[in-house]
């Protein structure tokens, strides 16, 4: 069912006066693209992936098609995971320009107070090149934990290889990378981006976590609009120019998006076609930033496109090989004629969006205002309730964790907004909808709207146990916890 209600926050406007720091909007058929093809692809893409949250489609500088899948929305930001590796190296390749930086400069250099007593040949060989390319030299990946410096572990690490000639995908190198950017300028990388990159191209409130150090994670943790990534990836496009001016040198644009150093040879892998300076190259010519669960600045020089596109999915491969199937094909060299019917379609469907929402009825259950307590958990929840609100069918899950009390609002057959601490430690923004799938069963999705999270949970009543499941869309581990199951209290109302 799709959230009528929210359909304004998300837009696809050829006509709207936008701000001045936005891309420019225009129709397909005037960049030369076919509408009904771009429908196709949004079709096919809300149906065979689970799920895209975002999709901007850029065209000679020109936005053709822009859509999220509610509650996802055009102003909010959403966690990039890897994709902030390319944002690192090109503020790698402005400290270099600035005289800052050289890319043959030894990693040591940087941290004499943090190296190993006698360092081995190999970590003493190691270049911020090596960093960028994945050819640090290691076989496996230097941990990063809360109890020592994050710099102190990546130097410490066995480096069994030397420098440049063994290929392994490796967050802790860009870290360092962000490292050496703060050592170098006296700023986080976030600082030090502000004014070069963010500000220039309207990339407003982009936040970057950092380690317990206080240095920008690097490799991860930037959060920004799809809009912001679409402006990232057409400034590349554009070969470091914006508006007039060189923000990022044209030589480092080439080398940054050309193969350096080779990782694969499956004809069908966008993940063999070799790697960059934390740039991933493509088939058909392309190249592209990405992150975790389908996070992508897609670049196409031969099509004069860029493509940005946030997700909470497990195969990122079929995101890809969907876009070369669709995309490439609906480009023409020059305009097309005006295909108003398809236009009016293309925008109907962009604005109907939304992730798949629990569907049911809403009953009077004797499981509604009944609270149910948890003996401990490392989840710390300690008690779960029911409650019915309004006459609309939604729903509030009243939960207690470590002493504090929430309640998240689930609408039925809609997204409902709140704030949550959810099974986190920290606030986070979300949108949950549910609904009863059984007479002894509610579902609920908790969407985290910021995030490519989504949880289902799933509250079974039987007699004076609830028993509670719960399951992530996506997870670098298990996606499915074990099951709690709680008591009735007689306490409760």
């Amino acid at each position: 069912m799709k959230n009528l209600s929210l359909i304004m926050l998300f837009t696809i406007a050829w006509n709207l006066p936008l701000p001045a720091a936005d891309l420019p909007r225009s129709q397909p058929e005037a960049q030369g693209v076919d509408s009904a093809a771009l429908l196709a692809f949004v079709c096919a893409a809300d149906k065979k992936l689970d799920s895209l949250h975002s999709l901007m489609v850029v065209r000679h500088g020109n936005v053709i098609a822009e859509g999220w899948w509610a509650p996802y929305h055009s102003r909010a930001p959403h966690s990039l995971f890897s994709l902030s590796k390319s944002f690192t190296s090109t503020a790698i390749g402005i400290a270099i320009a600035e005289g800052k930086l050289n890319l043959d400069d030894e990693v040591l250099k940087f941290f004499p107070e943090e190296a190993p007593a006698q360092p081995s040949a190999h970590l003493k060989a190691m270049r911020i090149s090596d960093l960028l390319r994945m050819s640090t030299g290691h076989d496996s990946e230097p941990p990063r934990t809360s109890g020592q410096s994050w710099v102190k572990s990546f130097l410490a690490h066995p480096v069994p290889f030397k420098p440049g000639t063994h290929f392994l995908y490796n967050t802790s190198a860009t870290y360092i990378c962000s490292a050496i950017v703060q050592k170098a300028t006296g700023q986080t990388l976030l600082e030090y981006l502000k004014p070069r990159l963010f500000e220039p191209l309207g990339i407003d409130h982009p936040t970057w976590e950092k380690s317990p150090q206080g240095i920008s994670t690097g490799g991860y943790g930037l959060s920004v609009r799809t809009e912001d990534i679409a402006k990232f990836g057409q400034l590349y496009l554009q070969k470091g120019k914006w508006n007039g001016k060189q923000l990022v040198s044209e030589a480092w644009i080439d080398a940054a998006t050309a193969r350096q150093t080779s990782n694969g040879s499956n004809p069908k892998s966008d993940w063999d076609q070799g790697y960059g300076y934390q740039f991933w190259r493509c088939r058909n010519g392309a190249y592209r930033g990405d992150g975790a669960f389908g996070q992508y600045c897609i670049v196409l020089p031969e099509q004069d496109t860029v493509i940005a596109i946030t997700s909470g999915l497990k195969d990122m491969q079929a995101v890809l090989n969907l876009v070369w199937e669709s995309l490439p094909p609906a480009m023409h060299t020059g305009t097309l004629p005006p295909n108003e019917m398809a236009v009016k379609q293309l925008d109907k469907t962009l604005k109907g969006l939304s992730l798949t929402m629990p569907e049911g009825t809403s009953p009077a259950s004797k499981s509604v205002g009944r609270k149910f307590e948890f003996p401990e958990n490392n989840r710390k929840l300690e008690s779960v309730a029911l409650k019915k609100i309004g006459e609309e069918g939604a729903m509030a899950i009243v939960a207690r964790f470590a002493g504090k009390e929430q309640e998240i609002i689930c609408g039925l057959g809609k997204w409902a907004q709140s704030q949550s601490v959810w099974d986190k430690t920290e606030i986070q923004i979300i949108a949950a909808a549910g609904a009863w799938t059984s007479p002894d069963t509610y579902t609920a999705k908790i969407c985290f709207r910021e995030t490519p999270f989504v949880q289902t949970f799933q509250f079974q009543f039987v007699g004076d146990e609830l028993k509670l499941d719960v399951e992530s869309n996506v997870g670098f581990g298990s996606t499915k916890q074990p099951t709690l199951t709680g008591k009735l209290s007689f306490l409760s109302p």
